[in-house]
C-alpha cells in the first residue's frame, strides 16, 4: 500500500545532528525535545544555523528540510 499525498503533508522529513528524522507536521523545537526525551535546560539547539533560545522553542517548528544540531550539556571537572 502506498502512502497517499495527505500522510505525506502530515510530516515533514529533517536532519537532526547529520541523521535523517521525521515529526509530524507543525512540531516546535520544543515538542522536539520532549519527544527525544532531553531536558531543555541541558541542551543547545541550532535550527539551520541560527541558535534557538530556550523561550524560543515553543514558537518554532520544524519545516521540511531543517537542519538541527542539539548539543547535551555535560558537567565534569
Amino acid at each position: 500500500m502506498s502512502a497517499s499525498p495527505t500522510s505525506q503533508a502530515e510530516s515533514v522529513s529533517f536532519l537532526l545532528n547529520g541523521e535523517g528524522h521525521e515529526v509530524p507536521a507543525g512540531t516546535s523545537v520544543a515538542a522536539l525535545l520532549e519527544r527525544l526525551g532531553l531536558p531543555a535546560d541541558r541542551v543547545a539547539v541550532e535550527v539551520n544555523r541560527e541558535i534557538v533560545r530556550q523561550p524560543f522553542r515553543e514558537a518554532t517548528t520544524i519545516d521540511a528540510g531543517a537542519s538541527i544540531e542539539i548539543v547535551e550539556f555535560v558537567g565534569g571537572g
